[in-house]
């Protein structure tokens, strides 16, 4: 999505692929965007873990930028000649697109994958324009969620608010069948896996190792900015256990390393500022001569780096308030070779329904959080071992191709 002023091509390719621009102007990019698409439908759909904001003016845009989309996908169609009319529309910013394109061009193979939690009907009621969302996605001849329990709320609200039943893994208005099921997405595991053996990066490991955790265990945390990740909650945990003395920063070094987003939005400026304030309230309380207890990235890192942090963690942190999925516990996965390293995850993330050999946790509990990282900083090699063994054959036993594959070959079927 680009504003009008940026000149861009027609058409362009990346990898080989075609890109056809969809240009919005910076007004449309305020109101669709960063409105109702951050504003309102974001916080809706993560349990509504801030309020969201429901303004008419902003639902206009998002409708007009939604027939914009599928405009444009209607004319890749017809220009393919009859080729190829199979369209695969993503996430919660376009769910209107498959009903528009279904209008105009009845025979369209038509896929919808929503990479964000769908939430609980009690939720979903609040939005004043249900129907239309419900209908938008329910033009589709296929919808994937990450999660079953995404695919039960979605069938809830479908049930509800629409005239459509659901009968043998399909929705159905007695006329046609919309077919919905979940394709928990995963991560390119070749690439970490192998990448993560580089020698520069087998450096970039040594060096971490020896020049700034100085000989204590790692503690990981890898989230973009945002509320949702749980990163306040998560710092108050490690604050629990330095302040009863249960560990010692001669013990560990966690090191949060804050992904920038979003930060023209006021809401998330001030979380930036709450988590710095928090961690130089915490290092400035609990450090010594030559020691902190947390390193505080705020950036974003290549990938070498990246995974030289993963593959140098004893312990890693993933415990969002609410996601869709969490790639990141996977790509951490990825990296551990010889089955080493403890993984806490977010009972509320996507991820855990398959990742059940990880230490699951409610983030909101900071008591059963701070209880959690203690007990995996003093697992046994045996535990560690086991545990990390059975999320790596999880995660090796299906790379994200498969999952595109699988998806488009059910659409297809």
């Amino acid at each position: 999505m680009q504003g009008t002023s940026q000149k861009i091509k027609k058409e362009f390719l990346i990898q080989g692929i075609k890109q056809i621009p969809v240009h919005l102007t910076k007004a449309e990019l305020e109101a669709f965007y960063y409105g109702f698409c951050n504003d309102t439908l974001w916080p809706l759909y993560h349990d509504s873990i801030r309020v969201p904001s429901f303004r008419r003016h902003w639902w206009w845009p998002y409708r007009e930028v939604n027939q914009r989309f599928a405009k444009c996908s209607l004319s890749a169609i017809e220009s393919s000649q009859g080729t190829n009319n199979l369209v695969w529309v993503h996430d919660y910013q376009l769910q209107l697109v498959p009903k528009m394109i279904r209008s105009q061009n009845s025979s369209a193979k038509i896929g919808f994958f929503l990479h964000i939690p769908f939430p609980p009907v009690e939720l979903f009621a609040h939005l004043p324009w249900r129907k239309e969302i419900l209908n938008g996605i329910l033009g589709s001849n296929l919808i994937g969620f990450q999660t079953k329990r995404s695919v039960r709320n979605f069938i809830d609200s479908a049930e509800r608010f629409t005239n459509y039943r659901y009968q043998k893994n399909c929705l159905t208005d007695g006329k046609r069948k919309v077919k919905i099921k979940s394709f928990p997405i995963t991560v390119d595991v070749n690439r970490y896996t192998e990448a993560s053996k580089k020698p520069s990066v087998l450096t970039k490991i040594r060096h971490i190792r020896e020049k700034i955790a100085n000989g204590r265990k790692i503690i990981l945390g890898v989230d973009r900015l945002d509320y949702t990740k749980g990163i306040d909650f998560r710092l108050k945990a490690i604050e629990t256990l330095l302040r009863d003395r249960r560990i010692s920063i001669n013990d560990f070094l966690f090191i949060q390393i804050v992904i920038p987003s979003r930060e023209n939005v006021p809401s998330y400026l001030t979380l930036k500022n709450d988590i710095e304030q928090m961690v130089g309230h915490l290092n400035g309380e609990y450090s010594e001569a030559g020691l902190v207890p947390i390193q505080y990235l705020h950036r974003s890192l290549n990938f070498e780096d990246l995974l030289a942090y993963y593959a140098v963690t004893d312990l890693m942190l993933v415990t969002p308030l609410r996601d869709g999925m969490n790639l990141v516990a996977k790509e951490y996965i990825c990296t551990r070779h010889q089955n080493t390293g403890a993984l806490i995850l977010s009972e509320f993330a996507g991820a855990a329904e398959e990742l059940k050999a990880a230490f699951l946790v409610n983030p909101f509990d900071v008591d059963g959080l701070s209880n959690c990282i203690e007990k995996c900083l003093k697992i046994s090699k045996n535990e560690e071992q086991k545990r990390m063994k059975n999320l790596r054959e999880i995660v090796k036993s299906r790379n994200v191709h498969d999952w595109a594959n699988s998806f488009l070959e059910e659409l297809d079927s």
